[in-house]
């Protein structure tokens, strides 16, 4: 595989939102709200295993968050917590790749969402998830 260079797109910037934890690995954005909120990473020397390609955790990572985000964005800020994540790894991805996460439907039932989305580089699959998320306890006071 080729070391490839993917610009970030236009209008990419933040997170809206970060973590201790993504501000470790650094690279993630987005932009947009509501069902317009995109996720993406800019895959950078923090992102590699040991052979020098996306590890998988950060591809788990990167799924997981967008996807959680771009859930709440879509209901208004309903927050929820990740029960589940099915990963099928279907390509890798080197330093300087644009990944982008698509995803593609959300079932609800209750307290409980199952969604499915894409990890993507240009058009190439990364890899494909199926995600159980539940909606997250109200606070007390």
């Amino acid at each position: 595989m080729t070391n490839t260079l993917s610009p970030v797109p236009p209008g990419f910037g933040p997170l809206l939102r970060s973590s201790p934890v993504l501000e470790a690995l650094g690279g993630f954005m987005s932009r947009g709200e509501g069902d317009a909120l995109e996720i993406g990473l800019l895959v950078g020397p923090t992102h590699l295993n040991a052979r020098g390609r996306l590890h998988g955790g950060v591809s788990a990572t990167v799924l997981d968050v967008a996807m959680g985000y771009m859930l709440s964005a879509r209901t208004g800020g309903r927050r929820r917590l990740t029960a589940r994540m099915t990963i099928d790894y279907r390509s890798a991805a080197e330093q300087g790749e644009w990944l982008h996460v698509l995803l593609d439907r959300a079932e609800e039932d209750g307290r409980k969402t199952l969604a499915f989305g894409r990890l993507m580089s240009g058009e190439r699959l990364v890899a494909e998830v199926n995600a159980l998320f539940v909606d997250a306890p109200v606070a007390n006071g």
